[in-house]
C-alpha cells in the first residue's frame, strides 16, 4: 500500500539529496552496497539480541535504499542493471533481517518458534516473485496488505516493543505473518483473474504483416526450395 501510494512522493522529497551525493562523487551501486553492509551489520546486532541498537541500525538501512535511486536519477545513470541491483539487494537485506530475528529467538526461545520469522521471509519472497513473474508475462501483482513498505514498518514496531517485552515481538510477528498470506493469496487471485480472462492481441504492425506474408509464401513453395534458403543462412 504504501509502496504504491507514497513511493513517488517520497522519491521527489530526496531527489535533492541525490543531487548533493551525485556531486559528492557517490555512485548508485555503491549507495546499494553501503546498504547491504548496514544490514548485515543490524541482523548481527539483533540476533545478539540487542533488539534496540537493532531497530535503530535497520532504520538507517532504509536511507541508502530511498537515496539510491534518487542518485541514480540525478546522474542519469538509471539503467535495468541498476534497477535489477537494486531489486536482488532487497530480497537480500530482508533475508538477513528475518534471519537476524530467527537467530534470536533461537538463543531465547525453547522450542521452534524461530521458525516464524523464517516463514514470513518465505512468503515475503513469494509475495516479490509473484510480483516478477507476473510482470514478466504483462500482467499486473502489485498491491497488498502487506508489501515491503509495511514489512520494513511493522518489523521496525515489533524490535521496538521486543527491547521492552519480547512477547510483544512475537505477537507482532504473527501478525505479520498472517498479513503476509494474505497479500500472497491476494496476488495470485489478482493474477489468476488477469490470466483467466486473457490478454488481447495487439493489432499487426507493418513488420507483422510482412512477417506473416513471407511465412504464408514460404509455406506454399516446396521443401527443396525451402531447405535451400535455410542453408544460405
Amino acid at each position: 500500500m504504501f509502496d504504491g501510494n507514497m513511493r513517488e512522493q517520497i522519491d521527489r522529497g530526496v531527489q535533492p539529496v541525490g543531487a548533493a551525493l551525485v556531486n559528492m562523487g557517490i555512485t548508485a551501486d555503491v549507495m546499494t552496497l553501503v546498504g547491504i553492509a548496514m544490514s548485515a551489520v543490524a541482523a548481527v546486532v539483533i540476533g545478539s539480541g540487542n533488539l534496540a541498537a537493532g531497530l535503530v541500525l535497520m532504520v538507517l538501512t532504509g536511507l541508502p535504499d530511498l537515496l539510491d535511486g534518487a542518485i541514480a536519477k540525478a546522474s542519469g545513470t538509471s539503467s535495468m542493471r541498476g534497477a535489477y541491483f537494486d531489486s536482488v539487494s532487497d530480497r537480500l537485506t530482508d533475508i538477513m533481517l528475518f534471519c537476524g530475528v530467527a537467530w534470536h529467538l533461537s538463543v531465547t526461545r525453547d522450542g521452534q518458534i524461530h521458525m516464524l520469522p523464517v516463514a514470513i521471509m518465505g512468503l515475503a519472497i513469494m509475495i516479490s516473485y509473484q510480483r516478477a513473474k507476473a510482470e514478466s508475462l504483462g500482467f499486473d501483482a502489485k498491491g497488498g496488505l502487506m508489501e515491503r513498505a509495511e514489512r520494513f514498518i511493522a518489523l521496525g514496531f515489533g524490535l521496538f516493543l521486543g527491547a521492552f517485552n519480547e512477547t510483544l515481538l512475537l505477537g507482532v510477528l504473527w501478525v505479520m505473518l498472517a498479513l503476509t498470506a494474505i497479500t500472497a493469496i491476494q496476488r495470485f487471485f489478482k493474477v489468476w483473474k488477469q490470466a483467466s480472462v486473457g490478454r488481447p492481441t495487439p493489432p499487426p504492425g507493418p513488420v507483422t504483416r510482412r512477417r506473416a506474408r513471407e511465412a504464408r509464401r514460404t509455406s506454399r513453395e516446396p521443401a527443396s526450395a525451402r531447405w535451400r534458403k535455410t542453408d544460405r543462412r
